[in-house]
């Protein structure tokens, strides 16, 4: 106890600065999520594949210019088929990026250990005034 009395200070310290490295993770922009600006580094350097997993109908309303529309129900099932090169990186998009997020999971678990989210969705690409394609 002395010792905690002693050295409050520097246990504030070491406190705060662990809540500034978890900051990301708990705010939504942990592992395996990307920013506008890095899915079109990706896709420019790397050639990444961008796969919207929005329901048919959201997709046919404003996606990813070149991205692939595979519904988050049926991923696990149809992910394999549309992208045969595993090592390719792949960024998986939503309207907000929830379902992009829980995608990433699938994608892993399929053997796309390069998977992403878009962080923030399709709102975060229309933010960054990213081309948009409507089909």
């Amino acid at each position: 106890m002395k010792f905690i009395l002693d050295n409050w200070m520097m246990i504030a310290v070491a406190l705060s600065s662990g809540l500034m490295l978890l900051w990301p993770v708990i705010s939504g922009g942990g592992p395996g999520s990307l920013t506008a600006e890095g899915a079109v580094q990706l896709i420019n350097r790397e050639k990444a594949v961008v796969v919207d997993v929005c329901e048919p109908n959201e997709f046919a309303a404003g996606h990813v210019v070149g991205s692939k529309n595979i519904p988050f129900s049926q991923l696990e099932d149809k992910l394999a088929g549309a992208i045969k090169n595993k090592a390719l990186p792949v960024i998986l998009v939503c309207h907000s990026g929830a379902r992009s997020s829980r995608a990433v999971q699938i994608a892993k678990k399929l053997g796309f250990e390069n998977a992403q989210s878009l962080s923030g969705g399709m709102g975060a690409w229309r933010s960054a005034n990213l081309p948009v394609e409507k089909a």
